[in-house]
């Protein structure tokens, strides 16, 4: 089976042509491939097959093997494959998510290869039982919990599709992120668990960001994770609606438009190398 290797600004993912290879069991397929000393090493698994609604369709699995509904990183990428490899002409794609359909504009460069996608990633779910969370309130904003004896954050809630916890503090390069996140995630508060993004704010236009996300750990970038710390960022008031977004992997610019209330994601894409297993 032949596979793309790809991240955006670090986050990596396999990619699977689903036009033409078929995975029987994409979960196993993640878990085994992922491991990056025993298999080709990434933050998970991406498929990109036909859809009925739009151009094309993603399914994702983490390393875990629990599938996801959207990722900003993979849609990017998703757009530079199918460009790329000639399986679209169109510089505007729609893409299938668990997420909702996305829109995908992409910049070609002078080679005519796709060096940036921005993402229609959509309107934020701020509603605390849609996100979900066990939060009734319309809106979880700046909440205080308490995790666990030693770990307590005030958090602010956003579904970008999927679930986030927003946290804004100070000495994030020091943060013990593998002891912290994982008990932030699995916390009986986030029904279906939840990804952890902690924020230093730098300015009105620049937020520094790690993130712990739900069924892989720490990883060097994650769009969603990014939009939806802006529009946190927006409603506690600390940063205006486009801003730029440091993660360990490299920068992301996000605008939370107030016209449409939907949040655009933009970035590079990058394949690493082809192969087959």
């Amino acid at each position: 089976m032949k596979f793309t290797k790809m991240h955006g600004i670090g986050n990596d993912y396999i990619y699977v042509n689903g036009f033409e290879e078929k995975i029987e069991d994409p979960a196993s397929f993640a878990i085994c491939y992922s491991d990056r000393h025993k298999g080709i090493g990434s933050d998970g698994l991406v498929m990109i097959l036909p859809s009925e609604n739009s151009d094309f369709k993603m399914r994702m699995f983490n390393a875990d093997g629990s599938e996801s509904e959207m990722c900003g990183n993979a849609s990017r990428c998703i757009g530079k494959f199918v460009y790329d490899k000639g399986l679209t002409n169109k510089k505007e794609v729609t893409l299938e998510t668990l997420a909702g359909v996305k829109i995908l504009k992409l910049t070609v460069d002078t080679d005519n290869k796709v060096e940036s996608v921005t993402v229609d990633m959509g309107e934020p779910i701020l509603n605390g039982e849609l996100i979900p969370t066990t939060f009734k309130q319309d809106r979880v904003i700046n909440e205080a919990v308490t995790f666990s004896p030693e770990i307590s954050y005030n958090i602010t809630c956003v579904s970008m599709g999927n679930p986030h916890a927003v946290i804004f503090t100070t000495g994030i390069s020091e943060l013990d992120l593998p002891k912290v996140g994982p008990v932030i995630e699995n916390a009986a508060i986030f029904p279906r668990r939840t990804n952890t993004e902690f924020i230093e704010v730098l300015s009105k236009d620049r937020l520094k960001m790690r993130v712990w996300e739900r069924g892989s750990g720490e990883t060097l970038a994650c769009g969603t994770g990014a939009c939806a710390s802006v529009v946190a960022a927006v409603l506690n008031g600390h940063t205006e609606r486009k801003t730029t977004v440091e993660l360990l992997g490299g920068e992301l610019t996000i605008e939370w438009k107030a016209d449409d209330n939907h949040v655009y994601l933009t970035g590079g894409a990058t394949t690493v190398f082809e192969g087959e297993v």
